[in-house]
């Protein structure tokens, strides 16, 4: 009788459970493979690893969020400065044409030169515009004085110093 070969018994041994006997040819064999005593590695992170992303995740956050708010404040300037030209035009144009200035900025609406008036990006708000009432006339045809010019009723100052209200 010859003796097995060893392909047929690793791969019975294989797909075969531990401890078990395994009959091949006539001949009885015990399964040599032994189950580790170590545990399996539990699934999941460890604290140090969840510290470090956290740690990053801060970091980030810390080089992110003053730089959104610089963007922010940015664009509520350049909203602000694009808002006092139109109303500054709107205000020129009605003077021009009706030869007196406006009293209120809603003469401005009332006459077609603005669809409304619109929000003061500072401060939220479309009354805290502060107008500039000026007796002087600004042309010879010009029969009433009234306003000339318009501000933002903010007191905060701006990226370059100066307040919104000398804008």
């Amino acid at each position: 009788m010859s003796a097995p070969s060893r392909k047929p018994l690793r791969s019975m041994e294989r797909s075969t459970p531990i401890g078990r006997f395994v009959r091949i040819s006539g001949f009885r064999f015990r399964t040599e493979f032994a189950r580790s005593t170590r545990p399996a590695p539990a699934a999941g992170f460890t604290l140090v690893e969840l510290m470090v992303v956290m740690l990053i995740i801060a970091i980030l956050a810390a080089i992110a969020i003053p730089a959104y708010m610089s963007s922010i404040r940015a664009a509520r300037e350049a909203v602000l400065k694009e808002d006092l030209h139109v109303l500054r035009n709107a205000i020129d144009a009605y003077t021009n044409d009706k030869n007196k200035a406006p009293q209120t900025l809603d003469d401005l609406v009332t006459g077609g030169y603005l669809k409304s008036i619109p929000k003061d990006p500072v401060t939220e708000s479309a009354s805290t515009w502060v107008p500039t009432i000026d007796d002087t006339l600004q042309s010879p045809d010009q029969t009433d004085p009234g306003m000339t010019d318009v501000h933002s009723g903010s007191d905060q100052a701006g990226s370059d110093g100066q307040p919104y209200s000398t804008w």
